[in-house]
């Protein structure tokens, strides 16, 4: 069973790097799926979302990126739970702080998922972007 969530995480990042639409994350996620992404540089407020908002989130997320990329340092399987630690990487399509069009950007990421019948129901986000003022 570990290996079997570790590959659908692992497929799912694979999916994220390479989308071109927010129904292409959707077969991951069990339909009654909350995403909970706590406080940091870019999200001031603990924000929970449901499928549809993962999605237009998602959808958001294409507009503002060229690329993105997630490298995984480390990952732990505990019971039906997957726990990694990421470095993200993002290329921007808009300007952002002093990130011009082009620009890079990395977050230190600790995501948690947590699975039902081999879908995600729930994901815990906790995001550490390094600076990028204005």
């Amino acid at each position: 069973m570990q290996t079997d969530l570790q590959a659908i995480v692992s497929a799912f990042l694979t999916v994220l790097e390479n989308r071109k639409s927010s129904d292409e994350i959707e077969p991951f996620y069990h339909p009654d799926a909350i995403q909970i992404e706590y406080p940091n540089t870019l999200t001031k407020n603990l924000t929970k979302r449901n499928l549809q908002q993962l999605k237009a989130a998602s959808d958001r997320g294409l507009n503002v990126l060229q690329k993105e990329k997630y490298e995984v340092l480390h990952s732990y399987v505990y019971g039906n739970t997957v726990i990694i630690e990421v470095i993200w990487t993002g290329i921007f399509n808009i300007p952002l702080g002093n990130i011009p069009v082009g620009g890079e950007m990395k977050a230190y990421f600790a995501q948690f998922f947590e699975f039902r019948d081999g879908k995600i129901i729930r994901q815990r986000n906790y995001d550490c972007f390094e600076p990028f003022g204005g």
